[in-house]
C-alpha cells in the first residue's frame, strides 16, 4: 500500500507525466507547474519529498528552495531536477541546499533509487556520471524497456505521442523565428525537446537538437535553416518509427 507522497515540481507538462507514470507506481503524488505553486502546495499539505525542477517561469527551483528553508514551510528532502549534467553544476546544487540532483535525461531506476533512499533517510550513495557517448538510434530500446517496467504499454505510447505532439507544434513556433531572424527566441523551445527526447531515449533527434541549441548559444547561426530542416525529417522520421514498436502494438 502507498503512504509516501512526493510532490513534482516542473512546468514542462510531459515531463511531468513521464514521472508521474515512474513514481506513481511506488507513491502517491502531486504537482506543481512552478516553484511559487509549489510553496502553496507545501503549506498545506504534507509530503515526504520534493522533486524540484530548475529551470521554470514564475519562480524558479533555486528561488523556491531558498524560500521554503528561510520560511521553514518544509522539511523533508528537496531534489533538484535540471538538463545541467556537469559536476560543478551538481556541486552548486548541493551548495544551494537541495538534497541531492537528478540530472535530465532520467535513468527510471536510478530515479527511483534516489528518491527512496531520501525518503528512508538513507545516505545517498554519490551519483556516478556515467561517460557519455554518441549514441544515433532511433529509439534507445534500453530507455524504452525501462519506462514499460514502470507502466503499461498504452501510457507509454501515450507519452510518446505527446512528445511527438509537443516537438511538431514547438518546431511550428522555431520555424518564422528563422524567417525573421529571430533566432535567439529558439534557445528555449530546443532545449524543451533535447531534454524529452534525452529523456525518451529518442536519440537521433536528441543528438541532432543537442548540436543546434549548442550553435544557437554559441552565436553560430550559418546552418540553422539546415539543422531546422533536419530536425523537421527526424521528427517525422521518429513518429513513423513509433508505429512500428512492437510492444505498442500487441
Amino acid at each position: 500500500m502507498k503512504s509516501k507522497k512526493v510532490l513534482i515540481v516542473d512546468d514542462n507538462a510531459l515531463n511531468r507525466r513521464v514521472f508521474e507514470h515512474i513514481i506513481g507506481q511506488v507513491y502517491i503524488f502531486d504537482i506543481a507547474e512552478n516553484g511559487k505553486a509549489a510553496i502553496e502546495k507545501l503549506k498545506s499539505n504534507q509530503f515526504d519529498l520534493v522533486l524540484m525542477d530548475i529551470q521554470m517561469p514564475v519562480m524558479d527551483g533555486i528561488s523556491a528552495l531558498e524560500i521554503i528553508k528561510r520560511d521553514q514551510i518544509a522539511s523533508c528532502p528537496i531534489i533538484a531536477i535540471s538538463a545541467y549534467a556537469d559536476q560543478n553544476d551538481r556541486e552548486y546544487f548541493l551548495s544551494t541546499g537541495f538534497d541531492d540532483f537528478i540530472s535530465k535525461p532520467i535513468k527510471p531506476k536510478t530515479f527511483l533509487e534516489t528518491i527512496s533512499n531520501q525518503i528512508e533517510k538513507k545516505a545517498a550513495l554519490p551519483l556516478i556520471k556515467e561517460q557519455d557517448e554518441i549514441v544515433d538510434l532511433e529509439l534507445d530500446t534500453k530507455i524504452l524497456l525501462q519506462l514499460l517496467k514502470y507502466n503499461s504499454p498504452e501510457n507509454i505510447k501515450l507519452v510518446y505521442d505527446e512528445f511527438i505532439e509537443e516537438a511538431e507544434s514547438l518546431l511550428s513556433e522555431i520555424e518564422p523565428l528563422i524567417h525573421t531572424e529571430k533566432i535567439k527566441g529558439i534557445g528555449d523551445k530546443l532545449h524543451i525537446i533535447k531534454g524529452n527526447s534525452g529523456t525518451l531515449g529518442a536519440m537521433k533527434i536528441f543528438n541532432s537538437v543537442k548540436q543546434f541549441e549548442k550553435n544557437i548559444k554559441n552565436n553560430i547561426f550559418d546552418n540553422t535553416l539546415k539543422e531546422y530542416l533536419t530536425l523537421v525529417k527526424l521528427i517525422a522520421s521518429f513518429k513513423k518509427h513509433i508505429k512500428t514498436i512492437q510492444a505498442f502494438n500487441s
